[in-house]
Protein backbone atom coordinates (compact mmCIF):
# COMPACT_ATOMS: atom_id res chain seq x y z
CA UNK A 1 0.00 0.00 0.00
CA UNK A 2 2.77 2.35 0.62
CA UNK A 3 4.18 2.24 -2.62
CA UNK A 4 0.71 2.39 -4.17
CA UNK A 5 0.36 5.52 -2.28
CA UNK A 6 3.79 6.99 -3.15
CA UNK A 7 3.32 6.47 -6.81
CA UNK A 8 -0.64 7.88 -7.19
CA UNK A 9 -1.93 9.68 -3.82
CA UNK A 10 -0.15 12.86 -4.25
CA UNK A 11 -1.18 15.15 -7.04
CA UNK A 12 1.75 16.35 -9.61
CA UNK A 13 0.00 19.67 -10.21
CA UNK A 14 -2.91 21.30 -8.63
CA UNK A 15 -5.34 23.68 -9.81
CA UNK A 16 -7.01 24.25 -13.18
CA UNK A 17 -5.00 26.08 -15.73
CA UNK A 18 -5.55 27.17 -19.08
CA UNK A 19 -4.55 23.87 -20.86
CA UNK A 20 -7.19 21.98 -18.89
CA UNK A 21 -10.37 24.29 -19.64
CA UNK A 22 -8.55 24.17 -23.52
CA UNK A 23 -8.76 20.36 -23.08
CA UNK A 24 -12.02 19.94 -21.67
CA UNK A 25 -13.63 22.22 -24.21
CA UNK A 26 -12.29 20.26 -26.69
CA UNK A 27 -14.14 17.56 -25.53
CA UNK A 28 -17.08 19.10 -25.86
CA UNK A 29 -16.37 20.23 -28.87
CA UNK A 30 -16.06 16.78 -30.56
CA UNK A 31 -19.05 15.31 -28.55
CA UNK A 32 -21.45 18.71 -29.77
CA UNK A 33 -20.08 18.01 -33.26
CA UNK A 34 -20.80 14.17 -33.40
CA UNK A 35 -24.34 14.83 -32.23
CA UNK A 36 -24.92 17.84 -34.10
CA UNK A 37 -27.43 16.51 -36.18
CA UNK A 38 -29.79 16.14 -33.42
CA UNK A 39 -28.95 19.23 -31.86
CA UNK A 40 -29.72 21.06 -35.05
CA UNK A 41 -33.09 19.19 -35.56
CA UNK A 42 -34.32 18.68 -31.66
CA UNK A 43 -38.00 18.97 -32.71
CA UNK A 44 -37.74 16.35 -34.99
CA UNK A 45 -34.65 14.99 -35.31
CA UNK A 46 -33.75 11.07 -34.33
CA UNK A 47 -30.77 8.74 -34.14
CA UNK A 48 -31.00 6.31 -36.88
CA UNK A 49 -28.59 3.94 -35.03
CA UNK A 50 -30.57 4.31 -31.56
CA UNK A 51 -33.43 1.88 -33.03
CA UNK A 52 -36.36 2.57 -31.09
CA UNK A 53 -34.38 3.11 -28.02
CA UNK A 54 -34.37 6.79 -28.37
CA UNK A 55 -38.17 6.72 -27.86
CA UNK A 56 -37.69 4.56 -25.08
CA UNK A 57 -35.26 6.67 -23.50
CA UNK A 58 -37.17 9.99 -23.71
CA UNK A 59 -40.16 8.24 -22.39
CA UNK A 60 -38.36 7.11 -19.41
CA UNK A 61 -37.11 11.09 -18.63
CA UNK A 62 -40.52 11.83 -19.46
CA UNK A 63 -42.13 9.71 -17.18
CA UNK A 64 -39.74 10.61 -14.02
CA UNK A 65 -39.95 14.03 -14.83
CA UNK A 66 -43.53 13.51 -14.44
CA UNK A 67 -43.41 11.58 -11.34
CA UNK A 68 -42.03 14.40 -10.10
CA UNK A 69 -44.15 17.09 -11.02
CA UNK A 70 -46.89 15.04 -9.65
CA UNK A 71 -45.64 13.69 -6.32
CA UNK A 72 -45.37 10.05 -7.09
CA UNK A 73 -42.56 7.63 -7.11
CA UNK A 74 -40.05 8.00 -9.68
CA UNK A 75 -38.78 4.41 -9.56
CA UNK A 76 -42.18 2.86 -11.21
CA UNK A 77 -44.87 4.00 -13.74
CA UNK A 78 -48.06 2.49 -14.55
CA UNK A 79 -47.81 4.81 -17.99
CA UNK A 80 -47.21 1.69 -19.85
CA UNK A 81 -47.83 -2.03 -19.60
CA UNK A 82 -51.30 -1.53 -17.95
CA UNK A 83 -52.47 -2.68 -15.80
CA UNK A 84 -49.68 -4.16 -13.93
CA UNK A 85 -47.21 -0.75 -14.82
CA UNK A 86 -43.57 -0.75 -15.60
CA UNK A 87 -40.46 -0.94 -12.77
CA UNK A 88 -38.09 1.66 -13.75
CA UNK A 89 -35.06 0.33 -11.58
CA UNK A 90 -35.47 -2.90 -13.01
CA UNK A 91 -34.78 -0.92 -16.46
CA UNK A 92 -32.26 1.69 -16.90
CA UNK A 93 -34.02 4.84 -16.38
CA UNK A 94 -31.14 6.55 -15.33
CA UNK A 95 -32.71 7.85 -12.00
CA UNK A 96 -29.28 10.15 -10.83
CA UNK A 97 -29.39 12.06 -14.15
CA UNK A 98 -33.51 11.53 -15.16
CA UNK A 99 -34.47 13.25 -11.33
CA UNK A 100 -32.20 16.33 -11.34
CA UNK A 101 -32.81 17.03 -14.78
CA UNK A 102 -36.91 16.64 -14.46
CA UNK A 103 -37.15 21.06 -14.33
CA UNK A 104 -35.06 20.62 -18.24
CA UNK A 105 -37.72 17.62 -19.06
CA UNK A 106 -40.62 19.37 -18.43
CA UNK A 107 -39.39 22.64 -19.95
CA UNK A 108 -38.12 22.03 -22.89
CA UNK A 109 -39.00 18.25 -23.69
CA UNK A 110 -37.44 14.14 -23.07
CA UNK A 111 -35.36 15.26 -26.63
CA UNK A 112 -33.55 18.19 -25.13
CA UNK A 113 -32.53 15.52 -21.83
CA UNK A 114 -31.45 12.80 -24.37
CA UNK A 115 -29.22 15.15 -25.75
CA UNK A 116 -27.98 16.99 -23.02
CA UNK A 117 -27.32 13.33 -21.38
CA UNK A 118 -25.45 11.50 -24.44
CA UNK A 119 -23.42 14.82 -25.32
CA UNK A 120 -22.22 15.54 -21.42
CA UNK A 121 -22.19 11.93 -20.88
CA UNK A 122 -19.25 11.84 -23.68
CA UNK A 123 -17.59 14.53 -22.46
CA UNK A 124 -18.24 14.40 -18.69
CA UNK A 125 -16.65 11.07 -19.03
CA UNK A 126 -13.42 12.27 -20.67
CA UNK A 127 -13.01 15.51 -18.71
CA UNK A 128 -13.25 12.81 -15.28
CA UNK A 129 -10.67 10.67 -16.63
CA UNK A 130 -8.44 13.18 -17.73
CA UNK A 131 -8.55 14.70 -14.43
CA UNK A 132 -7.60 11.07 -13.13
CA UNK A 133 -4.72 10.77 -15.46
CA UNK A 134 -3.21 14.45 -14.69
CA UNK A 135 -3.77 14.20 -11.32
CA UNK A 136 -2.97 10.67 -10.34
CA UNK A 137 -0.98 9.30 -13.20
CA UNK A 138 1.23 11.37 -15.62
CA UNK A 139 2.29 14.62 -15.35
CA UNK A 140 2.26 15.82 -18.55
CA UNK A 141 -1.28 17.81 -19.54
CA UNK A 142 -0.98 16.46 -23.27
CA UNK A 143 -0.08 12.65 -21.70
CA UNK A 144 -3.47 13.28 -19.74
CA UNK A 145 -5.43 14.31 -22.61
CA UNK A 146 -5.03 11.29 -25.33
CA UNK A 147 -5.38 8.32 -22.86
CA UNK A 148 -8.87 10.42 -21.56
CA UNK A 149 -9.48 10.84 -24.87
CA UNK A 150 -9.67 7.83 -25.69
CA UNK A 151 -11.65 7.11 -22.65
CA UNK A 152 -14.21 9.07 -23.55
CA UNK A 153 -14.59 8.37 -27.91
CA UNK A 154 -13.23 4.93 -27.99
CA UNK A 155 -15.29 1.99 -30.21
CA UNK A 156 -17.16 0.55 -27.42
CA UNK A 157 -18.28 3.59 -25.81
CA UNK A 158 -19.40 5.57 -28.84
CA UNK A 159 -20.99 2.12 -30.27
CA UNK A 160 -23.27 2.14 -26.82
CA UNK A 161 -23.37 5.96 -27.05
CA UNK A 162 -25.77 5.83 -30.04
CA UNK A 163 -28.78 4.43 -28.26
CA UNK A 164 -27.37 3.79 -24.45
CA UNK A 165 -26.94 6.76 -22.29
CA UNK A 166 -26.13 4.66 -19.10
CA UNK A 167 -22.88 3.30 -20.70
CA UNK A 168 -22.23 6.49 -22.52
CA UNK A 169 -22.56 8.61 -19.11
CA UNK A 170 -20.05 7.05 -16.42
CA UNK A 171 -17.58 10.11 -15.41
CA UNK A 172 -18.63 9.08 -11.85
CA UNK A 173 -16.22 5.45 -12.09
CA UNK A 174 -12.82 7.55 -12.23
CA UNK A 175 -14.53 9.50 -9.68
CA UNK A 176 -14.66 7.21 -7.42
CA UNK A 177 -11.84 6.09 -8.54
CA UNK A 178 -9.32 9.32 -7.68
CA UNK A 179 -11.94 8.78 -4.11
CA UNK A 180 -10.37 5.50 -3.31
CA UNK A 181 -6.52 6.47 -4.35
CA UNK A 182 -6.72 9.37 -1.80
CA UNK A 183 -8.55 7.01 1.07
CA UNK A 184 -5.10 5.63 2.35
CA UNK A 185 -4.28 9.64 2.72
CA UNK A 186 -7.40 10.94 4.16
CA UNK A 187 -6.98 12.75 7.32
CA UNK A 188 -10.70 11.95 7.82
CA UNK A 189 -11.92 8.19 6.99
CA UNK A 190 -15.25 8.84 7.81
CA UNK A 191 -15.97 11.93 5.99
CA UNK A 192 -14.05 10.64 2.58
CA UNK A 193 -16.09 7.06 3.32
CA UNK A 194 -19.27 9.31 3.10
CA UNK A 195 -18.06 10.87 -0.10
CA UNK A 196 -17.26 7.66 -1.41
CA UNK A 197 -20.62 5.70 -0.30
CA UNK A 198 -22.73 8.87 -1.93
CA UNK A 199 -20.52 8.22 -5.44
CA UNK A 200 -20.94 4.42 -5.36
CA UNK A 201 -24.88 4.68 -4.57
CA UNK A 202 -25.17 7.78 -7.70
CA UNK A 203 -23.71 5.31 -10.09
CA UNK A 204 -25.67 2.00 -9.14
CA UNK A 205 -28.60 4.95 -9.88
CA UNK A 206 -26.63 5.90 -13.13
CA UNK A 207 -25.68 2.20 -14.78
CA UNK A 208 -25.22 -0.60 -12.18
CA UNK A 209 -24.05 -2.81 -14.74
CA UNK A 210 -20.72 -0.93 -15.81
CA UNK A 211 -20.01 -0.73 -12.19
CA UNK A 212 -19.93 -4.45 -11.84
CA UNK A 213 -17.88 -4.65 -15.03
CA UNK A 214 -15.54 -2.47 -13.61
CA UNK A 215 -15.12 -4.00 -10.80
CA UNK A 216 -14.89 -7.74 -12.22
CA UNK A 217 -12.40 -6.36 -14.21
CA UNK A 218 -10.09 -4.96 -11.30
CA UNK A 219 -11.15 -7.50 -8.96
CA UNK A 220 -8.07 -10.37 -9.82
CA UNK A 221 -5.63 -7.72 -9.32
CA UNK A 222 -7.70 -6.18 -5.97
CA UNK A 223 -7.29 -9.45 -4.10
CA UNK A 224 -3.51 -9.83 -5.19
CA UNK A 225 -2.39 -6.69 -3.81
CA UNK A 226 -4.80 -7.25 -0.56
CA UNK A 227 -3.82 -11.03 0.24
CA UNK A 228 0.00 -9.95 -0.44
CA UNK A 229 -0.34 -7.03 2.52
CA UNK A 230 -0.51 -8.81 5.67
CA UNK A 231 -2.33 -5.36 6.73
CA UNK A 232 -4.14 -2.85 5.22
CA UNK A 233 -3.82 0.74 6.37
CA UNK A 234 -6.30 1.73 8.79
CA UNK A 235 -7.74 4.79 6.89
CA UNK A 236 -8.42 2.17 4.01
CA UNK A 237 -10.52 0.00 6.48
CA UNK A 238 -12.60 2.45 7.98
CA UNK A 239 -13.25 4.95 4.70
CA UNK A 240 -14.30 1.48 2.90
CA UNK A 241 -16.42 0.15 5.74
CA UNK A 242 -18.18 3.78 6.17
CA UNK A 243 -18.43 3.87 2.32
CA UNK A 244 -20.52 0.25 2.29
CA UNK A 245 -23.04 1.69 4.96
CA UNK A 246 -24.00 4.97 3.50
CA UNK A 247 -23.82 3.42 -0.05
CA UNK A 248 -26.54 0.06 1.08
CA UNK A 249 -28.38 2.66 3.47
CA UNK A 250 -29.03 4.65 0.23
CA UNK A 251 -29.93 2.03 -2.37
CA UNK A 252 -31.59 -0.56 -0.41
CA UNK A 253 -35.07 0.53 -0.98
CA UNK A 254 -34.11 1.19 -4.82
CA UNK A 255 -32.04 -2.09 -4.78
CA UNK A 256 -35.17 -4.31 -3.32
CA UNK A 257 -37.63 -2.68 -6.01
CA UNK A 258 -35.43 -3.64 -8.44
CA UNK A 259 -35.13 -7.01 -7.47
CA UNK A 260 -38.27 -7.78 -5.27
CA UNK A 261 -40.93 -4.92 -6.35
CA UNK A 262 -43.95 -5.20 -8.16
CA UNK A 263 -42.87 -6.36 -11.99
CA UNK A 264 -39.07 -7.09 -11.03
CA UNK A 265 -38.07 -10.61 -12.65
CA UNK A 266 -35.14 -12.75 -11.73
CA UNK A 267 -32.70 -12.59 -14.39
CA UNK A 268 -32.85 -12.18 -18.71
CA UNK A 269 -31.70 -14.84 -21.06
CA UNK A 270 -29.69 -13.49 -23.50
CA UNK A 271 -28.11 -16.75 -25.09
CA UNK A 272 -24.20 -16.93 -25.92
CA UNK A 273 -22.56 -12.94 -27.06
CA UNK A 274 -19.22 -13.54 -26.18
CA UNK A 275 -17.15 -11.55 -28.66
CA UNK A 276 -15.17 -13.75 -31.32
CA UNK A 277 -11.74 -13.15 -31.52
CA UNK A 278 -12.24 -11.66 -34.47
CA UNK A 279 -13.96 -8.70 -32.90
CA UNK A 280 -11.00 -7.45 -31.54
CA UNK A 281 -9.29 -6.62 -34.81
CA UNK A 282 -12.36 -5.44 -36.97
CA UNK A 283 -13.47 -1.68 -36.76
CA UNK A 284 -16.65 -0.21 -35.75
CA UNK A 285 -19.18 0.53 -38.22
CA UNK A 286 -19.32 4.49 -36.31
CA UNK A 287 -15.37 4.49 -36.97
CA UNK A 288 -13.35 5.86 -39.76
CA UNK A 289 -12.10 2.73 -40.44
CA UNK A 290 -15.19 0.80 -40.45
CA UNK A 291 -16.34 3.44 -43.35
CA UNK A 292 -13.73 1.60 -45.30
CA UNK A 293 -14.48 -2.05 -44.21
CA UNK A 294 -17.73 -2.30 -44.17
CA UNK A 295 -18.37 -2.13 -40.31
CA UNK A 296 -18.38 -5.25 -38.56
CA UNK A 297 -20.58 -7.42 -40.66
CA UNK A 298 -22.15 -10.10 -37.96
CA UNK A 299 -19.79 -9.82 -35.58
CA UNK A 300 -21.55 -8.28 -32.80
CA UNK A 301 -25.25 -8.78 -32.20
CA UNK A 302 -26.26 -5.14 -33.47
CA UNK A 303 -24.39 -1.78 -33.89
CA UNK A 304 -25.05 -0.78 -30.26
CA UNK A 305 -23.00 -3.51 -28.85
CA UNK A 306 -20.18 -3.20 -30.98
CA UNK A 307 -17.66 -4.09 -27.79
CA UNK A 308 -14.44 -4.85 -28.66
CA UNK A 309 -13.56 -3.29 -32.52
CA UNK A 310 -10.30 -1.76 -31.39
CA UNK A 311 -8.29 -2.49 -34.84
CA UNK A 312 -5.38 -4.46 -35.40
CA UNK A 313 -2.94 -1.08 -35.49
CA UNK A 314 -4.50 -0.45 -31.43
CA UNK A 315 -3.93 -4.37 -30.25
CA UNK A 316 -1.20 -4.62 -31.13
CA UNK A 317 -0.16 -0.99 -29.25
CA UNK A 318 -1.76 -1.86 -26.47
CA UNK A 319 -0.15 -5.35 -26.46
CA UNK A 320 3.42 -3.91 -26.46
CA UNK A 321 2.93 -0.86 -24.12
CA UNK A 322 1.89 -3.78 -21.64
CA UNK A 323 5.19 -5.36 -22.10
CA UNK A 324 7.23 -2.15 -22.03
CA UNK A 325 5.35 -0.25 -19.14
CA UNK A 326 5.58 -3.36 -17.12
CA UNK A 327 7.42 -2.41 -14.11
CA UNK A 328 5.35 0.68 -13.55
CA UNK A 329 2.36 -0.05 -11.22
CA UNK A 330 -0.23 1.66 -12.80
CA UNK A 331 0.55 0.37 -15.97
CA UNK A 332 0.39 -3.06 -14.07
CA UNK A 333 -3.06 -2.93 -13.20
CA UNK A 334 -4.36 -1.20 -16.33
CA UNK A 335 -2.73 -4.02 -18.30
CA UNK A 336 -4.04 -6.58 -15.45
CA UNK A 337 -7.82 -5.16 -15.82
CA UNK A 338 -7.79 -5.01 -19.63
CA UNK A 339 -6.52 -8.52 -19.98
CA UNK A 340 -9.28 -10.22 -17.69
CA UNK A 341 -11.91 -8.11 -19.04
CA UNK A 342 -11.57 -9.05 -22.61
CA UNK A 343 -11.22 -12.73 -21.86
CA UNK A 344 -13.97 -13.01 -19.88
CA UNK A 345 -16.03 -10.67 -22.90
CA UNK A 346 -14.97 -13.85 -24.89
CA UNK A 347 -18.27 -15.60 -23.56
CA UNK A 348 -18.76 -19.25 -22.35
CA UNK A 349 -17.79 -20.88 -25.70
CA UNK A 350 -14.66 -18.54 -27.59
CA UNK A 351 -15.49 -18.23 -31.36
CA UNK A 352 -13.00 -17.08 -34.31
CA UNK A 353 -15.57 -15.03 -36.70
CA UNK A 354 -19.07 -16.47 -35.42
CA UNK A 355 -17.78 -20.02 -35.82
CA UNK A 356 -17.80 -21.93 -32.12
CA UNK A 357 -14.44 -23.46 -31.27
CA UNK A 358 -15.52 -26.03 -28.40
CA UNK A 359 -13.49 -24.24 -26.23
CA UNK A 360 -14.97 -23.15 -23.29
CA UNK A 361 -14.25 -19.79 -21.84
CA UNK A 362 -14.12 -18.28 -18.48
CA UNK A 363 -17.32 -16.96 -18.49
CA UNK A 364 -18.96 -20.21 -17.89
CA UNK A 365 -17.57 -19.89 -14.50
CA UNK A 366 -19.52 -16.68 -13.66
CA UNK A 367 -22.31 -17.55 -16.34
CA UNK A 368 -24.75 -19.00 -13.64
CA UNK A 369 -24.25 -16.49 -10.72
CA UNK A 370 -27.07 -14.03 -9.73
CA UNK A 371 -26.31 -10.79 -11.36
CA UNK A 372 -23.67 -11.87 -13.63
CA UNK A 373 -26.14 -13.85 -15.74
CA UNK A 374 -28.13 -11.20 -16.93
CA UNK A 375 -25.19 -9.26 -17.94
CA UNK A 376 -24.19 -9.86 -22.22
CA UNK A 377 -20.65 -10.97 -21.40
CA UNK A 378 -19.17 -9.02 -24.80
CA UNK A 379 -19.78 -5.61 -22.70
CA UNK A 380 -16.60 -6.61 -20.64
CA UNK A 381 -14.59 -5.48 -22.92
CA UNK A 382 -15.82 -1.73 -22.03
CA UNK A 383 -13.31 -2.31 -19.15
CA UNK A 384 -10.74 -2.59 -21.96
CA UNK A 385 -11.08 0.91 -22.54
CA UNK A 386 -9.39 3.09 -19.55
CA UNK A 387 -7.42 0.46 -19.05
CA UNK A 388 -6.14 1.01 -23.01
CA UNK A 389 -6.45 4.78 -22.27
CA UNK A 390 -4.08 4.53 -19.12
CA UNK A 391 -1.39 2.96 -21.20
CA UNK A 392 -1.94 5.38 -23.84
CA UNK A 393 -1.47 8.31 -21.12
CA UNK A 394 1.61 6.21 -19.04
CA UNK A 395 3.28 6.09 -22.85
CA UNK A 396 3.11 9.47 -23.62
CA UNK A 397 4.39 10.58 -20.55
CA UNK A 398 7.71 8.02 -21.24
CA UNK A 399 8.28 9.76 -24.30
CA UNK A 400 7.68 13.24 -23.50
CA UNK A 401 10.15 12.39 -20.53
CA UNK A 402 12.93 11.52 -23.15
CA UNK A 403 15.64 13.17 -24.51
CA UNK A 404 14.47 15.69 -27.46
CA UNK A 405 17.31 14.29 -29.29
CA UNK A 406 16.47 10.82 -28.90
CA UNK A 407 15.69 8.84 -32.36
CA UNK A 408 13.61 6.23 -33.34
CA UNK A 409 15.36 4.94 -36.63
CA UNK A 410 15.54 7.55 -38.54
CA UNK A 411 13.44 9.60 -36.78
CA UNK A 412 12.64 12.03 -33.31
CA UNK A 413 10.98 9.43 -30.85
CA UNK A 414 8.25 12.23 -30.21
CA UNK A 415 7.47 12.41 -34.23
CA UNK A 416 7.72 8.22 -33.94
CA UNK A 417 5.42 8.02 -31.25
CA UNK A 418 3.14 10.44 -33.06
CA UNK A 419 3.02 8.67 -36.14
CA UNK A 420 2.32 5.38 -34.20
CA UNK A 421 -0.76 6.77 -32.30
CA UNK A 422 -2.35 8.46 -35.46
CA UNK A 423 -1.74 4.88 -37.52
CA UNK A 424 -3.64 3.09 -34.12
CA UNK A 425 -6.01 5.70 -33.41
CA UNK A 426 -7.52 7.39 -36.46
CA UNK A 427 -9.13 4.48 -38.20
CA UNK A 428 -11.40 3.96 -34.76
CA UNK A 429 -11.89 7.71 -34.57
CA UNK A 430 -15.78 8.26 -34.48
CA UNK A 431 -17.59 9.92 -37.34
CA UNK A 432 -20.84 11.66 -37.09
CA UNK A 433 -24.30 10.33 -35.65
CA UNK A 434 -26.42 9.97 -38.57
CA UNK A 435 -30.11 11.92 -37.89
CA UNK A 436 -33.02 11.43 -39.50
CA UNK A 437 -36.78 13.59 -39.51
CA UNK A 438 -38.61 11.50 -37.26
CA UNK A 439 -42.38 11.28 -38.44
CA UNK A 440 -44.31 14.13 -36.28
CA UNK A 441 -46.94 13.39 -33.68
CA UNK A 442 -50.63 12.51 -34.74
CA UNK A 443 -52.76 15.69 -34.47
CA UNK A 444 -55.56 13.49 -32.40
CA UNK A 445 -52.26 13.43 -29.53
CA UNK A 446 -50.60 16.39 -29.99
CA UNK A 447 -53.63 18.57 -29.95
CA UNK A 448 -55.33 17.24 -27.53
CA UNK A 449 -58.49 15.34 -29.08
CA UNK A 450 -57.31 12.73 -26.87
CA UNK A 451 -58.71 14.39 -23.93
CA UNK A 452 -62.42 13.63 -24.87
CA UNK A 453 -61.81 9.79 -25.51
CA UNK A 454 -59.86 8.73 -22.18
CA UNK A 455 -60.78 9.20 -18.12
CA UNK A 456 -58.59 10.26 -15.55
CA UNK A 457 -56.58 7.25 -14.97
CA UNK A 458 -57.53 5.65 -18.10
CA UNK A 459 -55.86 3.38 -20.93
CA UNK A 460 -55.81 4.30 -24.90
CA UNK A 461 -55.45 1.69 -27.20
CA UNK A 462 -53.25 2.64 -30.54
CA UNK A 463 -53.40 0.14 -33.19
CA UNK A 464 -51.47 -1.20 -33.52
CA UNK A 465 -50.15 -1.93 -30.38
CA UNK A 466 -46.90 -0.74 -28.78
CA UNK A 467 -44.17 -2.96 -28.34
CA UNK A 468 -39.91 -2.95 -28.54
CA UNK A 469 -39.78 -2.69 -32.43
CA UNK A 470 -42.42 -0.18 -32.91
CA UNK A 471 -42.10 2.11 -29.90
CA UNK A 472 -43.29 5.46 -31.35
CA UNK A 473 -46.74 5.11 -29.56
CA UNK A 474 -44.52 6.54 -26.49
CA UNK A 475 -43.47 9.95 -28.22
CA UNK A 476 -47.05 10.16 -28.78
CA UNK A 477 -47.69 9.74 -25.08
CA UNK A 478 -45.26 11.92 -23.75
CA UNK A 479 -46.82 14.78 -26.44
CA UNK A 480 -50.18 14.16 -25.08
CA UNK A 481 -48.39 15.04 -21.48
CA UNK A 482 -48.33 11.79 -20.14
CA UNK A 483 -52.00 11.71 -19.70
CA UNK A 484 -53.21 8.28 -20.28
CA UNK A 485 -51.83 4.62 -19.64
CA UNK A 486 -50.57 2.73 -22.73
CA UNK A 487 -51.09 -1.10 -22.82
CA UNK A 488 -47.59 -3.27 -23.50
CA UNK A 489 -45.09 -0.75 -24.78
CA UNK A 490 -40.76 -1.00 -24.87
CA UNK A 491 -39.58 -2.05 -21.42
CA UNK A 492 -37.62 -5.58 -19.58
CA UNK A 493 -40.43 -7.31 -17.55
CA UNK A 494 -41.35 -10.52 -16.26
CA UNK A 495 -42.25 -12.81 -18.26
CA UNK A 496 -43.73 -16.62 -17.86
CA UNK A 497 -44.13 -18.69 -14.93
CA UNK A 498 -40.20 -18.63 -14.19
CA UNK A 499 -40.89 -14.76 -14.06
CA UNK A 500 -37.49 -14.13 -16.48
CA UNK A 501 -37.11 -10.99 -18.03
CA UNK A 502 -38.35 -10.14 -21.35
CA UNK A 503 -38.82 -6.93 -23.52
CA UNK A 504 -42.47 -5.91 -23.79
CA UNK A 505 -45.51 -7.23 -22.20
CA UNK A 506 -46.08 -10.89 -23.32
CA UNK A 507 -49.05 -10.16 -26.23
CA UNK A 508 -52.55 -10.60 -25.89
CA UNK A 509 -55.14 -12.70 -28.66
CA UNK A 510 -56.47 -9.83 -29.76
CA UNK A 511 -52.78 -7.93 -30.37
CA UNK A 512 -52.12 -10.62 -31.92
CA UNK A 513 -54.55 -10.47 -34.31
CA UNK A 514 -54.18 -6.81 -34.89
CA UNK A 515 -50.21 -7.25 -35.49
CA UNK A 516 -50.72 -9.85 -37.99
CA UNK A 517 -53.12 -7.04 -40.04
CA UNK A 518 -50.39 -4.48 -39.47
CA UNK A 519 -48.07 -6.81 -40.84
CA UNK A 520 -49.73 -8.46 -43.78
CA UNK A 521 -52.45 -6.30 -44.92
CA UNK A 522 -55.08 -9.33 -44.92
CA UNK A 523 -58.51 -8.94 -43.17
CA UNK A 524 -59.23 -12.28 -40.83
CA UNK A 525 -62.27 -13.71 -40.36
CA UNK A 526 -64.11 -12.21 -37.25
CA UNK A 527 -66.01 -14.52 -35.23
CA UNK A 528 -67.69 -14.47 -31.64
CA UNK A 529 -64.13 -15.76 -29.90
CA UNK A 530 -62.30 -13.20 -31.62
CA UNK A 531 -65.10 -10.97 -30.44
CA UNK A 532 -64.64 -12.04 -26.78
CA UNK A 533 -60.96 -12.06 -26.99
CA UNK A 534 -61.10 -8.46 -27.60
CA UNK A 535 -63.33 -7.49 -25.02
CA UNK A 536 -61.84 -9.63 -21.80
CA UNK A 537 -58.34 -7.92 -23.32
CA UNK A 538 -60.07 -4.61 -23.57
CA UNK A 539 -61.22 -5.04 -19.97
CA UNK A 540 -57.58 -6.49 -18.83
CA UNK A 541 -56.00 -3.42 -20.09
CA UNK A 542 -59.07 -1.29 -18.79
CA UNK A 543 -59.28 0.35 -22.06
CA UNK A 544 -61.27 3.61 -22.59
CA UNK A 545 -60.92 4.25 -26.37
CA UNK A 546 -59.03 2.32 -28.89
CA UNK A 547 -57.57 4.23 -31.20
CA UNK A 548 -56.12 4.20 -35.11
CA UNK A 549 -54.36 7.26 -36.10
CA UNK A 550 -53.96 7.89 -40.21
CA UNK A 551 -51.02 6.20 -41.57
CA UNK A 552 -50.85 3.18 -39.78
CA UNK A 553 -49.30 0.53 -41.94
CA UNK A 554 -52.51 -1.13 -43.95
CA UNK A 555 -55.05 1.37 -42.14
CA UNK A 556 -57.98 0.22 -44.05
CA UNK A 557 -57.43 -3.39 -43.36
CA UNK A 558 -57.13 -2.39 -39.58
CA UNK A 559 -60.19 -0.22 -39.68
CA UNK A 560 -61.83 -3.16 -41.46
CA UNK A 561 -60.68 -5.58 -38.83
CA UNK A 562 -62.09 -3.24 -35.71
CA UNK A 563 -65.06 -2.40 -36.91
CA UNK A 564 -65.72 -5.76 -37.13
CA UNK A 565 -64.64 -6.73 -33.63
CA UNK A 566 -66.35 -3.20 -31.72
CA UNK A 567 -68.83 -1.76 -34.75
CA UNK A 568 -67.87 1.11 -36.34
CA UNK A 569 -65.45 3.61 -35.02
CA UNK A 570 -65.52 7.54 -34.87
CA UNK A 571 -63.26 10.07 -36.71
CA UNK A 572 -61.71 12.48 -34.53
CA UNK A 573 -59.18 14.85 -36.05
CA UNK A 574 -56.32 12.72 -37.66
CA UNK A 575 -57.54 9.38 -35.51
CA UNK A 576 -60.62 6.97 -36.47
CA UNK A 577 -61.82 6.17 -32.53
CA UNK A 578 -63.84 3.61 -30.74
CA UNK A 579 -65.15 4.44 -27.41
CA UNK A 580 -65.32 1.13 -25.35
CA UNK A 581 -65.99 2.69 -21.96
CA UNK A 582 -69.61 0.80 -22.07
CA UNK A 583 -67.66 -2.37 -22.14
CA UNK A 584 -65.15 -2.29 -20.16
CA UNK A 585 -66.69 -0.07 -17.42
Amino acid sequence: MTALARVLVRPRWAGISPGDVLVVEAYVLAAVLLYGGLWRHLGSGYLVASMQDQNLFEWLFAAQAHAVAEGHNPLFSDLQNAPYGVNLMANTALPALAVPLAPVTLAFGPTVTWALVLTGGLAGTATAWYWLFSRHVVRSRVAAAVGAAFCGFAPPVISHAKAHPNFAATFLLPVIAIWLIRLPGARRPVLHGVGLGLLGALQVLIGEEILLIGVLAVAPYAIWFAVSRRRLPRQVVVGVATAAVVSCALIVYPLWLQFAGPQSYRSIEHGPTGNPLAAFVAYSGQSVGGLFTGGPGALAINGTEENAFFGWGLVVLVAALAIWLRADLPARIAASACGVAAVLSLGAEITLDGRPTGVPGPWTLLADLRLLESVLESRMALACVPAAGCLLAIATQRVLDAPRDRRFGPLPVRVAWAGVLVVALLPVAPVPYETMTRAPTPDFYAGGEWARWVDPGGTIVPVPLPEPLHAEALRWQVDAGMGFALPQGYFVGPAGEEQLGAYGAPKRPSSVLLDGVAATGQVPAVSDAERTHMVADLRFWRADSVVLTDGSPHQRELQTTLSALLGPGRPASDAWVWDVRPITR
